[in-house]
């Protein structure tokens, strides 16, 4: 409502419907019926493509799963053979007839050790598989989301993604034991089939009656089965996401006494898993004892039929006997097929979230023609650049500036005026919709994002370390430099005391993000990373709006030395890392305002002169 009201008062604002709908088709919170549309055997081949590089191990782990199956099957036999040798031969003496009973209790007994040793390395060979594949998946789709551009990013929520490489990859790395053992079980049940279709084709077709009526209970249960396994995987990624947000805001959250809040709405998510849970074991559950049932009645049919049979001498009692074994093991691939069936279901639901993350395609990606950028001097230049995060809602609009080689750019202007869509266009994290943005006369779109990125540092305003040393951190865009380089640039920026202060100096491992140090301190290691990767093209994004006077101060001095032939675009709120700029670009809705230098702009009396007496004059 408040967005419809926005819109009234604004007509220039977009239409909130239509952003919303724009949200959705870049996001991956699909609803569930897209799942069910798109589910096909291309997913199950899919899959498997993924089994084919352990060709050799599912190939060993196949033959010890026939022993497995074979020794299964061959347990009635022996059961049937040895009553039947028993009670047929009735010229035999006991001892004889005993001596028969012994021998095919040898061939139980090597039966059972084959049947042990089959399954051990069956079972064995499908662990390794499933290690494999978990390696393979994860590696690919962090591996991805590396190339994926800022877009993608501003549309999804880590904790959903994160949910989808850590819970899907793990409930599709189950695909090969689901291929591989759901194979076997098939291939358990039509060998029994065909048993018994050998030692009484009467009798097993009685006790094949029973398939359609199970036919008929899976077709009504597989369609509910499937939607309850697609809402536990929204569940489940809806809890990542919350958690991660939660874990994230920690801070904002405590300062504004907001943990009831966020448990209510956390319990809520976790209900709501709960409840997609409990679902899908109710109707997995419901199946069972429909199988039970039907095994109930299969086996009744044998002792009646059978027995009647066994009566009129059309039946041996050892055939009948095996029989009832056979209708109980006949069962039991059923049973085995229906759990398979269900984490079947699971990994279908994983895999084909996990493909539609690993099928977007990256909308930042070099052109086939494009080639590395040679040595630059810095020649910034934006020819009627026009830009939008959504359509009809301009960023930018036909913006042309020039930026010489070595000066320096300060722009400034109000909240959503694109300020930082300049520094994000020159960077290449978004393309621009019209125009051209070139660096000494070379598209970036035509050049290689890494020869780019080469020869360009950015320090953003909100220092993002890694769980690593303070050396690690600093090195991190140039493994290539070596100790005595990360030292210069840190007593270039004044940093090289608080580091040698901390506990193993420059080996001090960080906290997460860096916290154990202050912003002002995480800060100054940002600088000296750009510093030591010697760019010749210099990005601060507000990079001076956390820190104290006195660090302003430090890299103020530094600044000096490190902007000296280098070219540099800065977005600042303080006065003082402005108005040293050789140029100021004042920036309105997108368009340039006005530009020049400090003094002008403020003899101008426009906007430039409104936002000092606003913002920079205090910070100065």
């Amino acid at each position: 409502m408040a967005d419809q009201a926005n819109q009234a008062k604004n007509p220039n604002l977009p239409d909130y419907q239509e952003v919303r709908r724009i949200r959705h088709r870049l996001s991956l919170v699909l609803e569930d019926n897209d799942f069910v549309a798109n589910f096909s055997s291309r997913i199950v081949f899919r899959l498997a493509s993924y089994v084919k590089p352990h060709w050799k191990l599912g190939l060993l782990s196949m033959i010890t799963m026939f022993l497995y199956i074979a020794t299964q099957v061959s347990i009635p036999v022996l059961v049937g053979i040895a009553i039947n040798d028993f009670l047929r031969p009735e010229n035999l003496s006991i001892d004889e007839r005993v001596a028969g009973i012994n021998k095919v209790g040898l061939a139980f007994v090597a039966v059972v050790f084959i049947n042990l040793a089959g399954n051990y390395l069956h079972l064995r060979g499908l662990a390794s598989i499933h290690m494999a594949i978990l390696l393979k998946l994860r590696s690919e789709m962090h591996a991805h989301l590396q190339k994926l551009s800022s877009m993608f990013y501003d549309h999804n929520e880590v904790g959903r993604l994160m949910s989808r490489v850590q819970n899907d990859t793990a409930a599709l790395q189950e695909f090969s034991n689901v291929f591989v053992v759901g194979f076997a079980e098939i291939l358990s049940l039509f060998g029994i089939i065909a048993i018994m279709l050998v030692w009484n084709l009467e009798l097993a077709l009685i006790c094949f009656t029973i398939i359609p009526v199970f036919m008929v209970i899976m077709l009504f249960w597989q369609k509910r089965a499937r939607q309850a396994f697609i809402r536990i995987r929204h569940a489940i990624a809806g809890v990542n996401a919350n958690l991660n947000e939660n874990i994230t805001g920690i801070r904002v959250t405590q300062s504004m006494t907001r943990e009831s809040v966020n448990m209510e709405r956390f319990e809520e998510l976790n209900h709501i898993h709960l409840s997609a849970h409990l679902r899908a074991i109710k109707l997995t559950a419901s199946l069972m004892p429909s199988v039970e049932i039907l095994t109930a009645i299969s086996f009744g049919t044998v002792i009646v039929v059978g027995g009647r049979m066994e009566q009129s001498g059309s039946l041996e009692l050892g055939t009948m006997v095996a029989f009832a074994l056979f209708v109980q093991r006949f069962f039991e691939p059923i049973r085995a097929l229906v759990m398979q069936y269900a984490q079947m279901q699971r990994a279908m639901v994983a895999g084909m979230r996990i493909f539609e993350l690993l099928d977007i395609k990256p909308e930042i990606v070099d052109s086939p023609t494009a080639k590395d950028l040679p040595p630059i001097k810095g020649h910034l230049s934006f020819n009627n650049v026009s830009f939008s995060y959504l359509p009809d809602v301009p960023v930018l609009d036909n913006l042309s500036l020039q930026i010489p080689p070595g000066q320096t750019l300060a722009i400034v202007g109000p909240t959503g005026a694109g300020k930082s869509t300049i520094v994000s266009l020159v960077a290449r994290f978004y393309d621009v919709k019209s125009g051209s943005v070139t660096v000494d006369g070379y598209d970036v779109r035509d050049i290689t994002h890494e020869s780019l990125a080469k020869q360009m540092s950015m320090v953003l305003q909100e220092p993002f370390l890694y769980s690593t040393t303070v050396a690690e951190n600093i090195r991190f865009a140039k493994k290539s430099v070596t100790q005595s380089d990360i030292e210069t640039a840190t007593k270039a920026l004044g940093a090289h005391e608080f580091i040698m202060s901390l506990p193993r100096g420059y080996e001090t491992v960080l906290l997460e993000r860096g916290s154990n140090l202050s912003v002002g301190e995480r800060q100054l290691i940002s600088f000296a990373r750009a510093l030591v990767a010697d760019p010749r093209i210099l990005i601060l994004d507000e990079a001076t709006a956390n820190v104290d006077s006195h660090t302003e101060q430090l890299i103020q001095k530094a600044l000096k030395a490190l902007l000296e032939g280098r070219t540099a675009v800065i977005i600042a709120h303080r006065l003082s890392t402005i108005k040293e700029a050789d140029q100021i670009l004042v920036l309105k809705q997108g368009k340039i305002e006005e530009l020049g230098k400090h003094s002008e702009l403020l003899e101008l009396n426009g906007l430039y002169s409104k936002l000092y007496e606003m913002n920079f004059r205090d910070n100065a």
